[in-house]
Order: C-alpha cells, then sequence, then structure tokens
C-alpha cells in the first residue's frame, strides 16, 4: 500500500469539513498519513499562482487551529500533518497531488458564487491533479432514481466499454475491498442508435437492442476480469444500461458511499486535461461523494 498521504484541502468552510471527516476515514483504511492543507488565498493578478518557496508557519493559523480542536480526542485517528500555503487556490491545489495517493476537498469553499454547486476549485483539481480526487458534495442532493436494490456498502463506477480505463477500474475495486463494499459496475450504451441516409437510399437493418446490451455486457465483464483476479473478496454487479451514462451514475448514487469515473486521456490535438461531459456531470450532480482518476500515463 502507497506511504503517500491523504491530502485533506481545508478553509474553514463547513464543506471542507465535511471533507475533513472523510479524508481522516479514508486515512484510517489506508493507514496513511493525513496531511491537512490550508491555502491562503491571495489576489490572483496580484501575485504568482503557484507555492511559495517559504510556506508560512501552520502554528497559529486560525483554519489549522481549528481543525486541531475537530481532531482533538478522537479515538484511532491517523497520524497528522498541518500545512499552510499561500497562492492562488485553484493553481496550488492541483499541485498538492503530486505527493499524495489521495486529495479530498468539499464541494465549494469560502469564497464560492452561491449559485454554483462545484466551486472552480474543485474543478481545478479534479482537472489536473496528478492523483486521485475526492469532492465531498452538500448533503441533501437530490437525484431521481428508484435507489440501491438492496441495502449494505456499495461503490459505484463508470465503464466505458469502448475505451475502458484501468486506472479507474483498479481504483474502484480497491475502494470497494478497503470498505467491504459491493462494486456496482454501470457501462451505458447509445441508445436509440442514430443513423442517418441520404434520400433514396435503403435504411440499414434494424438495430436489435438486447444484442447491444448483451455485447456491452460482455466487453465489460472482459475488462473487469484482471481485477476480479486481483480482488476475489469483492462482489461485482455489471449493469449494461442505455443511454445516458451520467444520468445513471447520478441516479446510483443515492445512498452510495462513493462514486467513481475517469478523468479524460489528452489527445494529441488537444494536450490540455480535460474532465470530460460524464466526469463533471458526476461532480455536479451526484449525492454522493465522488472520486475522479487521473488515466494511467502511457509509461505505465
Amino acid at each position: 500500500m502507497s506511504t503517500a498521504p491523504v491530502i485533506a484541502a481545508v478553509d474553514g468552510s463547513d464543506d471542507s469539513l465535511r471533507a475533513l471527516d472523510w479524508a481522516v476515514a479514508a486515512a484510517r483504511r489506508r493507514a496513511a498519513v493525513l496531511r491537512v492543507v490550508h491555502v491562503r488565498q491571495y489576489a490572483a493578478w496580484g501575485q504568482a499562482d503557484v507555492l511559495v518557496a517559504a510556506p508560512p508557519e501552520a502554528e497559529g493559523d486560525p483554519v489549522l487551529d481549528e481543525v486541531r480542536t475537530r481532531l482533538a480526542g478522537r479515538v484511532e485517528e491517523p497520524a497528522v500533518e498541518y500545512v499552510a500555503l499561500e497562492g492562488v487556490p485553484g493553481a496550488v491545489l492541483p499541485e498538492l497531488g503530486t505527493d499524495a495517493q489521495l486529495l479530498v476537498l468539499g464541494s465549494r469553499g469560502r469564497g464560492g458564487f452561491a449559485s454554483l454547486l462545484l466551486g472552480s476549485n474543485g474543478l481545478a483539481a479534479a482537472r489536473d491533479a496528478e492523483c486521485p480526487v475526492v469532492v465531498v458534495p452538500r448533503p441533501g442532493r437530490e437525484v431521481h432514481g428508484d435507489g440501491p436494490a438492496e441495502p449494505g456498502p456499495r461503490v459505484v463506477v463508470g465503464l466505458h466499454a469502448d475505451s475502458p480505463d484501468d486506472a479507474t477500474l483498479g481504483f474502484a475495486f480497491a475502494e470497494a475491498a478497503l470498505r467491504e463494499a459491493r462494486l456496482q459496475v454501470i457501462a451505458a450504451y447509445p441508445w436509440p442508435v442514430q443513423t442517418w441516409t441520404a434520400p433514396g437510399q435503403i435504411l440499414p437493418p434494424v438495430i436489435d437492442q438486447v444484442a447491444v446490451e448483451s455485447e456491452t455486457r460482455a466487453l465489460a465483464e472482459g475488462f473487469l476480469a484482471p481485477h476480479r483476479g486481483r480482488h476475489p473478496e469483492v462482489r461485482v454487479d455489471t449493469e449494461a444500461l442505455p443511454g445516458d451514462a451520467a444520468g445513471h451514475l447520478v441516479a446510483a448514487s443515492r445512498d452510495a458511499e462513493l462514486v467513481v469515473v475517469g478523468r479524460h486521456r489528452r489527445r494529441l490535438l488537444s494536450p490540455a486535461r480535460m474532465m470530460g461531459s460524464v466526469a463533471q456531470a458526476v461532480l455536479l450532480h451526484a449525492a454522493s461523494p465522488i472520486a475522479v482518476v487521473p488515466p494511467e500515463s502511457p509509461q505505465e
């Protein structure tokens, strides 16, 4: 298991304190150090957007002092480090992922617009960090759907049958194993299938939805097989569902412990990191915490 810390980004807001509690439990499961980081923001137009060479002292930081009080006296807490940094959070937070196994933050901290469900700092971290980023939403998000078919701890992961990502699946399996939870795999396929013909052309044969669903499920099971072998203790329920992947994942987030989505790989003509529409929609609307997992680098 990685010895890198679990990092909780805090700013004194209720959102960040909820994320702190989630990070405490995550660090304990991983037997990892918990590093609590407060980024003191300064004006983006007047200062550099990188970490300062000599970070300010964590002692006497009122936000970190509040965290110390919050964690004092808890039983079986992980070892905790406190770090104060200065900079623009949207630039500093992603950099924290270079030496972390997990970066955890709230859905919106101080300074966020009330109309936004997810702050810009959270989006920047989820898009740019080198490690998986977990965003803990505010309680009370409403999602549509029937909810889980059975009670018990559950981790949800989205699988794109055309371009599966092993890093995302590996993280989801490992998280389910740590939580002794079942893993719900959702493989969505486009439906109805759009067909286009020029005037006078013969329409193609009708596509059989049952066949498409069966093929999607078979592809998904093939991609899952090596992960099942590494985690035989994890029960896996695979669902091949028609239509909108994001909608299915958001619906499945009700009463889930975590929803895991992958971040887009860089493309040749678009070298900048991208979030992906499914990941962004899940971040904005899921009721449970969401983990955004970066793709494996080509050399891996």
